[in-house]
């Protein structure tokens, strides 16, 4: 990493929220983050559940989901891709929040590096400012509902990729 690549990381730490997680292979990975037909079963904090109403996975598609809170609350999101690197990154602007509420507004990188025998999962969030990172970690819980997507997300893999059917996940060609 060049000098100028550190400086711009740390202009923008306080501004952030990163979470990360070591999971195996690559490919199912992708396939459970890009394939609606997945990502219902485990996208959101534990006891949400999601509803897709368009996934376009390609720079400038639109995924648009709600995510059904355990309170019965709604929370619509709209998301737009801006750039998709089949199988190692995804970047998304992020627009929604609970109905009634202020908007969370954020820019979401995911990667999926290698890393000896898995695949390490790393979803970064970056805000506008500070306060808005705050705000949105405290209003929404973001920090904790990430770890707890995160979690869902190892679930998910370990139940499809351990299944006897016949590769329940690969996504189709």
């Amino acid at each position: 990493m060049s000098v100028n690549e550190q400086h711009s990381v740390d202009e923008t730490s306080d501004r952030e929220i990163l979470i990360s997680r070591l999971y195996a292979p690559r490919e199912l990975i992708w396939s459970a983050w890009t394939d609606p037909r997945h990502i219902v079963h485990w996208w959101g904090p534990t006891g949400f559940r999601t509803t897709i109403e368009v996934m376009d996975v390609r720079p400038g598609g639109v995924w648009k989901h709600v995510m059904h809170g355990p309170d019965g609350r709604d929370f619509p999101n709209q998301c737009v891709f801006l750039e998709v690197v089949k199988p190692e990154r995804l970047v998304y602007s992020h627009g929604g929040g609970r109905k009634g509420d202020p908007e969370a507004q954020f820019e979401a990188t995911w990667t999926f590096v290698l890393e000896g025998h898995g695949t390490r999962v790393t979803n970064r969030m970056l805000f506008k400012s500070k306060e808005e990172r705050d705000r949105v970690a405290e209003f929404y819980g973001a920090i904790e509902g990430g770890r707890q997507t995160l979690e869902r997300l190892a679930g998910y893999l370990l139940a499809v990729d351990s299944s006897n059917s016949p590769a329940p996940w690969r996504a189709p060609r």
